[in-house]
């Protein structure tokens, strides 16, 4: 059941990210996710001023948390277990596996590739392919998750 969770939550997870992309409008909304020299030109542009948000990270950070708090105590109800140490290693696996497939799949081999995540105005490839906002993604995503795992474990165990 975990890996039939893991691969419903990985393909949600993909469709959710390519049903954001497309058109400048809605680049914009993940304008954070963009490297530095990428969001440099975007200020740069007028006709992208007043149309993306600069987020503080902690404020995204716990966002993320409470948003994925919730949906791994939902999916974790399916996998529960009377012992913590069961629920913390199932909720631990689900949280790392869909990191691992954003780091890997999603934002190495898609994202820094698809035409679609591209700006109309910034269309050269080679700027999009810093790393670096991915893998300090990748590094609070894995803090986050552990943090879901143990709440989350502990909660499940209760019920």
């Amino acid at each position: 059941m975990l890996y039939l969770e893991i691969i419903i939550l990985c393909t949600l997870f993909f469709i959710l990210c390519y049903l954001g992309t497309g058109t400048d409008e809605k680049n914009l909304r993940s304008y954070y996710s963009y490297p530095n020299e990428v969001q440099k030109r975007i200020r740069e542009i007028d006709e992208y001023n007043g149309k993306f948000k600069e987020r503080n990270v902690y404020v995204t950070f716990f966002s993320n948390l409470v948003l994925f708090l919730v949906l791994f105590f939902i999916m974790g109800f399916f996998i529960r277990g009377r012992i913590f140490a069961h629920n913390f290693l199932n909720i631990f696996i689900l949280g790392q596996a869909l990191n691992i497939f954003d780091l890997v799949f999603i934002d190495l081999i898609w994202w820094r590739n698809a035409k679609r995540i591209r700006f109309s105005k910034i269309p050269q490839k080679e700027l999009y392919q810093n790393p670096r906002k991915h893998i300090d993604s990748f590094l609070r995503a894995t803090i986050m998750y552990t943090a879901i795992a143990a709440i989350d474990g502990y909660l499940l165990t209760l019920f």
